[in-house]
């Protein structure tokens, strides 16, 4: 039985048809978890996400992004992180024999690590790799931090410049050996940060998460093109690092400052388009189609826009883009970075 978002009612006042229903899509940034009492889709597993895909889209494969789901509850701390991997083939496992083949679910898995072990994170990746049963392809260990309190600070509570201390670089070091890719989540302010990391490590490819988190309440409410030109200038140094891919989307939770949540209806494709393009067109421009992929974000945009809108919205976004520079933004870039 599919358990529906919070907000379900609200997002079914405004439905829309799919845009160019046989363009194929890899949804590279969606998450899965079986219990989130505080999150706009409190539970998020195969029925929830076959429910999002059947809007009318053509997705074709989909990468997990860890979320921190149901880690192991006793053996090693290090290693229990490798129970979420285990959680998602499971599910994997479910949708195949149950004949959900349209979409191959989770064909990439991005687990995560607590790199700040150091060295010992080596072992703790190859158990990774090990359980993703070839669908295994990086890690993500949020470094999102604020000192504004209504910003919450990724699930791990990162120390506020992470990604360029020493114990977390000393087991980031072992990604690059192993093939594997690193998710960098964090809020604008912080881009800098990524870009010292990718400048230190060449060899490993590094995810820029949701343009790299722009900001819009707080501080930075009613400052959207202050954010903005900031934005421009710090993500234009991290586009210098050939080692880096962006992920284009993740702009409609509530730290975005859009507000689409307190309206009367939510936003349609047209709005949406208009209101974020210029961080989609300036991405592509600096980045290049082969270093970006449109991303759902998946449950946790569904705080403020559906599943189908939020493609339909990136479908009008890239409407003057060739049909080769199409392809790879809405899937290529996924697959290839991703190796499915």
């Amino acid at each position: 039985m599919v358990e529906h978002s919070t907000n379900h009612e609200w997002l079914e006042l405004r439905r829309e048809e799919a845009l160019e229903p046989d363009l194929p899509i890899c949804d590279p940034h969606h998450h899965l978890w079986d219990w989130r009492d505080v999150a706009t889709q409190s539970k998020y597993e195969l029925d929830e996400i076959l429910e999002d895909l059947s809007g009318g889209h053509n997705i074709v494969s989909t990468v997990f992004i860890e979320c921190g789901a149901k880690f192991k509850q006793d053996g090693p701390e290090a290693y229990r992180c490798v129970g979420e991997t285990e959680y998602v083939n499971d599910i994997v496992k479910q949708a195949i024999s149950a004949g959900h083949c349209a979409t191959n679910i989770a064909a990439g898995i991005i687990g995560t690590v607590d790199l700040r072990i150091g060295d010992e994170a080596a072992d703790v990746l190859d158990a990774q790799i090990e359980a993703g049963n070839g669908r295994f392809r990086g890690i993500r260990l949020g470094a999102l931090w604020h000192e504004m309190p209504n910003v919450r600070n990724h699930r791990i509570n990162p120390p506020q410049h992470m990604l360029l201390h020493d114990d977390f670089r000393s087991g980031f070091k072992h990604l690059a050996s192993r093939n594997m890719s690193f998710e960098v989540w964090c809020c604008h302010p912080q881009i800098t940060d990524a870009t010292d990391l990718a400048r230190a490590f060449p060899d490993t490819i590094i995810i820029l998460n949701h343009f790299g988190g722009p900001l819009g309440i707080g501080p930075y409410e009613g400052k959207m093109d202050e954010v903005f030109e900031d934005w421009k200038g710090m993500i234009g140094e991290l586009a210098s690092c050939p080692n880096v891919v962006v992920k284009l989307g993740g702009l409609n939770m509530d730290i975005n400052g859009y507000g689409w949540e307190n309206r009367d209806l939510p936003p349609s494709s047209d709005e949406h388009s208009q209101a974020t393009r210029r961080y989609f067109e300036h991405a592509i421009e600096i980045f290049g189609v082969d270093r970006c992929m449109f991303e759902s974000n998946f449950p946790v945009d569904k705080f403020s826009i559906s599943y189908t809108t939020v493609w339909n919205s990136a479908k009008k976004v890239s409407k003057g883009y060739s049909v080769s520079e199409r392809a790879a933004l809405f899937h290529d870039t996924a697959t290839r970075v991703y190796r499915l």
